[in-house]
Order: structure tokens, then C-alpha cells, then sequence
């Protein structure tokens, strides 16, 4: 075995028991080195099932007959191929948007448990940090690309990061291996191709081990960002709480518990606890934050972010997407007897628990001016009750109401009156859960 086959078994070593390894197959040098090498280790040893994906972006002519290139690289070695075609969403960044269609693509085709490989070198990594740090990224961006995380529903894995560019090059060289060379790679607009074929050699140059030094930065800053991540779960842990709704089923934090922190705490805390959700702003645009954090009490201050909003209501902090941020449709339903729970665009669903007395029953939303005859209290203003119980400001227009004819029973979840008390019968409401987590 070649000193390039040993560290490569000793990178999957912990993935042998995956159900299937996937290679991330674009035809160019990185990715041809890395399935040769696989296909070896595979005669020699039981792997999981290998097989492999080309992705065509179909951004340029001379791609088209890639897919015929790897097909055939494929067919010699025995592993089976799939191409994808994917659509390049238009947009300021054409290598983001393709790697976005790259991605995309990668995730869909993954089931559980199974494993993609990734040809990414130790050039790479060296030049993503460069890249980044000239984008002025954090601790977490300038660790660069991990040796393994999670993608969709299995894990994206880079075993070569710890091999150069030319290891790679000898090995292809003297196995006789063919390869594509994408034209695009020479084209220094790119910002990426310019620090490949600018800057580092100038920096290599002038410091030889420029390329491992920078890896090991990232290394450095990889264990800088697992010690951040471990203080905000520590922090995650006592702004959790408790909420009154428990019914309300969103992410949620005791505002208190997260302005007891330092600010530099703080926005640790909220960058890991927002990551699943959305992409969070550079260090320079977290005034949204500040204004929220800082509003007067009575206030209901909102913080957009790329990909939700987050709200404080009740002493707490919520994260609001998907169904949240949608106006709703109006409601007008008849309602009686329903088993099953009833659908609300947009909205959840309700379910009726008991059985109703007879009257003209309808589900509706606030419109305002609402009151409610609420037992051993009398009659008391809607909005005055929703005060009393703390109800987060944008829960309260989208509440199911029910009405026998235009008199206000119930608020499902929350209170009804005597007309219903005392048949048992409770109007309950599953709301909606928004969207939990970025796709990829």
C-alpha cells in the first residue's frame, strides 16, 4: 500500500460500518486520485458499497463531455456512477450559487447513515482560510472545512486533508490516471483561482511551509470554536427555561438569562443556538440585536434575519419562519362534532376535545373588539385577557376563536366560558411549527 493509501484508511477508519460511501466524483485531479485510491482499497479490503456522483452544472460548453469522462473512468473500476444535472440559480456569486446546486444535489441523494467523500487537499484547506480571512470570517468560518459533518441525512467526509495537491499529482502520474482540467480554474476573476495562482505561490516562495502553517492555524481555530460552542451550551442550558405556553412548540430563550451574559456571550450564545435556523450577519450588522435587546418593556421590537425573525414577547426570546411570517387567510368555519383534527391554512390545526351543546358554532380570528363572559369574572375585553396571561404579540391575531353566532365561547388553549365549562368540551390548537432548520 502507498503512504497515500495508509493515511486515506486510517481517515475512514471510523465510517467502515456506514451503510454506503458516496464519491463526489467531478473528473479533476482531487476527486480521479481519490476514487482510484478507493477502488484499490476495496479490492484489498471490505468496504461499505462504493459508488459515486457527478454533478453537470452545465455552465460552460466544455463541461458537456465530462459526464461521458467519468462514466468511463467509472466503468473501468467497477463503480457505479450517477450524474446529476442541476439548475445554477443566477445571482452576485456564481461559484456560491453552483456550489449551492452541488450541495443541493448531494444532500438529496444521501439516505441515513450513508457517507459522501470529498477530495478536498491540504491547498484547499490552506487557501479557504486565506479566502476567509480576507472576508474577515470569525473563529468559526477560519477553521476552515471540517474533516466531517453532517449532510442532510448522513455525513460529508474530506479524508485528503491532510495530503497536498502535489501527492496527488506523483500518485495520478504514476498510476497513469487520466483527468479533466477545468478551464474555469484558469480564470482569476474568481476570487479563489486568483489566491491559487497569485498569492500563494508568491507566499510559498517566500515561506515554504506557508501551506501547512495556515492548516494549522485552522487547527487552532477548529479547538478555539469547539471551546465557544461548549460555553454556549452552557449558556443554552440556563437561558432555556420554561415558557407558560408549552403548547407552543417554537425555539425559544429567557431574555433575561441571555442580557445577564456579556455581550461577547451573548452573541456567542445566539450565533450557535440560531445556526440550525438561519445565516446569521457579520460582526458588523448586529445593531438589529442591540435594538431588540434594548427596547422598552412594553415594546415589540423584531430582528429580521436572512432566513426567519427573531421576536421577544413574555420575558423571552422566539424564533419565528416559515408559516409565522405568512399573512393569513381569513376564517369563517362552521364547526361542531370533529373527531379529527381540522386543518387552518397556514395556520395548524385545531381539535375539538368533548362534544359541543347545539348552537351555531364557527371558527374565527381576532378582528378586534372581541369579549368574552368568562366564568366567576364576568364579562371581560379580549384583549384585556390576553394581556393578563402574557400572550406574545404575534400569537394573538392568529388563535383560534369559536363562536355560536357572533358570541365569543372559547380561545383555544387559553380560556372559554361558562356556556361550555361545564360539558367538558376544550377547543385545542396545535399551531404551526415553522421551519426547523436550515436544508443543507
Amino acid at each position: 500500500m502507498t503512504d497515500l493509501s495508509i493515511r486515506l484508511r486510517q481517515a475512514l477508519q471510523p465510517w467502515c460500518t456506514a451503510p454506503a460511501w458516496c464519491i463526489a466524483f467531478s473528473g479533476g485531479l482531487d476527486s480521479t486520485v481519490l476514487l482510484h485510491l478507493l477502488a484499490d482499497l476495496a479490492r484489498r479490503e471490505k468496504l461499505p458499497p462504493l459508488s459515486a456522483i457527478h454533478v453537470h452544472h452545465g455552465l460552460q460548453s466544455a463541461a458537456d463531455t465530462w459526464p461521458e469522462h467519468c462514466a468511463q473512468v467509472c466503468a473501468r473500476l467497477g463503480i457505479a456512477l450517477d450524474i446529476v444535472r442541476v439548475q445554477v440559480a443566477p445571482g452576485a456569486s456564481l461559484e456560491q450559487a453552483a456550489r449551492n446546486a452541488r450541495y443541493q444535489a448531494f444532500t438529496a441523494r444521501l439516505a441515513p447513515g450513508e457517507v459522501l467523500l470529498s477530495a478536498q487537499h491540504r491547498d484547499d484547506q490552506a487557501e479557504t482560510l486565506l479566502f476567509r480571512l480576507l472576508r474577515g470570517a470569525g473563529a468559526r468560518g477560519l477553521a476552515a472545512m471540517p474533516a466531517s459533518r453532517a449532510l442532510g441525512q448522513g455525513h460529508l467526509i474530506r479524508p485528503l486533508l491532510d495530503c497536498s495537491r502535489a501527492e496527488l499529482q506523483v500518485y495520478a502520474q504514476r498510476h497513469g490516471l487520466a483527468w479533466i482540467e477545468d478551464p474555469s480554474n484558469a480564470d482569476e476573476r474568481f476570487s479563489r483561482n486568483f489566491l491559487r495562482r497569485q498569492v500563494m505561490p508568491l507566499l510559498v516562495e517566500r515561506w515554504p511551509q506557508a501551506s501547512s502553517s495556515l492548516v494549522r492555524s485552522a487547527g487552532h481555530l477548529s479547538e478555539a470554536q469547539q471551546l465557544l460552542d461548549e460555553l454556549a451550551e452552557i449558556d443554552l442550558a440556563a437561558a432555556h427555561g420554561g415558557s407558560a405556553f408549552a403548547w407552543l412548540s417554537l425555539p425559544s430563550l429567557s431574555l433575561p438569562a441571555v442580557t445577564a451574559l456579556s455581550e461577547a456571550r451573548q452573541r456567542n450564545l445566539l450565533r450557535h443556538w440560531l445556526a440550525p435556523y438561519t445565516r446569521m450577519p457579520d460582526s458588523d450588522h448586529w445593531a438589529g440585536w442591540c435594538d431588540l435587546r434594548d427596547a422598552a418593556t412594553d415594546a415589540a421590537p423584531i430582528w429580521k434575519l436572512a432566513d426567519g425573525e427573531l421576536h421577544r414577547a413574555d420575558g423571552r426570546l422566539w424564533w419565528l419562519s416559515g408559516e409565522w411570517l405568512q399573512p393569513l387567510e381569513p376564517l369563517d368555519l362552521s364547526f361542531s362534532l370533529f373527531p379529527e383534527p381540522v386543518e387552518l391554512p397556514g395556520n395548524g390545526c385545531v381539535r375539538l376535545q368533548g362534544e359541543l351543546p347545539p348552537g351555531r358554532w364557527h371558527l374565527r380570528y381576532r378582528q378586534g373588539g372581541e369579549s368574552l363572559q368568562v366564568p366567576g369574572r364576568g364579562r371581560r375585553d379580549l384583549k384585556r385577557l390576553l394581556n393578563e396571561l402574557r400572550v406574545p404579540a404575534f400569537v394573538r391575531p392568529r388563535l383560534p376563536l369559536l363562536f355560536d353566532g357572533d358570541e365569543l365561547i372559547a380561545v383555544a388553549n387559553l380560556t372559554q366560558s361558562s356556556v361550555i365549562q361545564a360539558s367538558g368540551a376544550r377547543l385545542q390548537w396545535s399551531p404551526p411549527i415553522g421551519v426547523q432548520g436550515l436544508s443543507w
